[in-house]
Parts: structure tokens; sequence; C-alpha cells
């Protein structure tokens, strides 16, 4: 798994990057009471915004760690948006990017980076 400076965990399968937010993230946010989730077949780039999440505290915006197409999104978060809270960095993923070179997660962090950047 790699991770972001803005908190957000990038996961392999096949392919496609899953991406989600890390358990700090969450844990920041507070209790997620809502998640708006992008269109599959996006066009995204880096930097994009492409989920909002709304939580007791704040919305913030989930932005698109790389160049990409959004290939599918995770359902089970609009109806239970808690999940961020308690699987978040297992069922609580909130889409999947279709990249051309999945080289370019190299230049993101590895958990022991991770974990000194929140320590």
């Amino acid at each position: 798994m790699k991770y972001t400076k803005e908190h957000e965990w990038l996961r392999v399968e096949g392919d496609l990057v899953v991406v989600g937010i890390t358990e700090h993230a969450a844990t920041q946010l507070g209790d997620v009471v809502f998640v708006e989730l992008p269109e599959i077949e996006t066009q995204v780039a880096e930097g994009d915004e492409v989920c909002v999440i709304e939580s007791v505290k704040a919305a913030s915006d989930i932005l698109a760690p790389i160049d990409g197409e959004i290939v599918a999104v995770n359902e089970k978060l609009v109806d239970n948006p808690g999940l961020v809270n308690t699987d978040a960095t297992g069922a609580a993923w909130f889409f999947k990017l279709k990249v051309d070179d999945l080289s370019v997660l190299d230049q993101f962090m590895d958990e022991d980076e991770y974990n000194e950047l929140i320590g």
C-alpha cells in the first residue's frame, strides 16, 4: 500500500489502483455522515476533486492522487458512510482508477514514511 500527503491510501489490484482515506484521516474527520462519489468512466487528473466527504466536524474533498479513469465506485459508502470510520483501509474504499503506468505509485510514501509524517 502507498500513501499520499493528503492522507489517502493507494492499493494495487491487478491493473487498477484502489483509493481510500487513512485511519488517521477518518479519525480527524470524526463521524462521517455523507459521501458523494464520482461517476464511473470519468477521466481525472492528479489533484482533481473526485469525492466529497462530510462528517459531523467538516466537509472535505478527496482528490485524485494520479491521472486515470474511474472504473468503479464503492456504492456501499452512499448507504453506509460510517464504514469510513469503522474500516477505513478495507471496506471503505472510495473508487478504483485505471492508470496507464502503475510505476507512478513509486512517488508515494510507504507505510513507514506515512507513519513518520503523522507521527
